[in-house]
C-alpha cells in the first residue's frame, strides 16, 4: 500500500493496521516505543533499529513518524501514543519535560509495570532564543517525571546526557565507544538500560540513583555532556568522572 492510500484509510482501518503491525513486532522478545521522534527520538530509534531491537514510533506529527518507521524498514512501526505505550515492554519518552507532564498522567494506566525511560532536561529559551534552565536548580526533570508515574512502573534516566548531534553522530565509536550516563533506584530499569544503551552503540555508566539525575541533565549537570566541555567521552572517562 502507497503512503498516500495509507494516508486515506480511516482511523478505524489505521488503527487495526496499527494493532496488526506491533503485533508482528511483539512476535520478537522485547519491543521498545519511543513517544516522540525529534531530533533525540529520531536518533535513538536509528540506534536501537541497527542494533537489531523493535521499536514502535508514536508523536503528534503522525506521518513523520509512519514516514520514519518505514525508513528504519522491518524492526519499526508507527501507531498512536495510546497503542504503542500499551503494546511495549519499554516505553522512552522523547518529550520536553513540560509534555511528559502531561502525557504520563494520560497514560498512567498503561505505563504501569512498563520501564518507562526519560531522557529530558530541564531546558528553556529567554527573550533572545538563549539557553536557560526551566526549574530550579535543586529539582531535576526526572525527579518530576519519576513522581508522575503510578506504582509499578519502572523509571530511569537516560539517553539524554549527549546532545541531539552527538548522540545520532557517536554510536559505535572506534576505537574506544562513547559512554551514555543513566541514573535509577531500580534494578529491572537499570538492567534495560543496559542492555538498550548497548544497543545503541553505547557503552553504559550508572551515575547513582534517582538523586543522581540531575548530574547528567543539562544545564548545570556535571556529568552532562555541557557538564562536561562539551566532551563525548568513553567508559574510562566517564567512570573517573562519577
Amino acid at each position: 500500500m502507497s503512503r498516500t492510500a495509507s494516508a486515506q484509510q480511516s482511523p478505524t482501518a489505521e488503527s487495526q493496521q496499527n494493532h496488526s503491525r506491533i503485533r508482528e513486532l511483539r512476535g520478537t522478545e522485547m519491543t521498545t516505543a519511543i513517544i516522540g521522534v525529534g531530533n533525540i527520538g529520531s536518533a535513538l530509534a536509528r540506534h536501537l533499529v541497527a542494533g537489531g531491537e523493535p521499536v514502535v514510533l508514536a508523536a503528534k506529527d503522525t506521518q513523520h513518524a509512519r514516514e520514519l518507521a518505514d525508513e528504519l524498514g522491518p524492526l519499526a512501526g508507527s501507531a498512536s501514543a495510546e497503542e504503542a505505550i500499551a503494546d511495549a515492554d519499554t516505553v522512552v519518552l522523547a518529550v520536553w519535560i513540560d509534555t511528559a507532564r502531561e502525557l504520563i498522567p494520560q497514560y498512567a494506566d498503561l505505563l504501569k509495570d512498563k520501564v518507562v525511560i526519560d531522557p529530558s532536561n530541564p531546558i528553556g529559551f529567554d527573550d533572545q532564543g538563549q539557553i536557560i534552565r526551566s526549574l530550579p536548580a535543586d529539582q531535576s526533570a526526572g525527579s518530576i517525571a519519576a513522581a508522575l508515574l503510578p506504582p509499578g512502573a519502572h523509571y530511569v534516566k537516560a539517553f539524554g546526557t549527549l546532545a541531539a548531534d552527538a548522540l545520532a553522530a557517536a554510536a559505535n565509536r572506534e576505537p574506544k565507544k562513547a559512554a551514555l550516563f543513566y541514573a535509577t533506584d531500580d534494578a529491572t530499569a537499570a538492567a534495560t538500560a543496559e542492555r538498550l544503551i548497548t544497543l545503541a552503540g553505547f557503552d553504559p555508566v550508572k551515575a547513582g540513583g534517582l538523586a543522581a539525575a540531575g548530574r547528567i541533565e543539562a544545564p548545570g549537570g556535571d556529568l552532562h555532556q555541557f557538564g562536561l566541555d562539551g566532551e563525548v567521552v568513553d567508559l574510562d572517562r566517564a567512570r573517573a568522572a562519577v
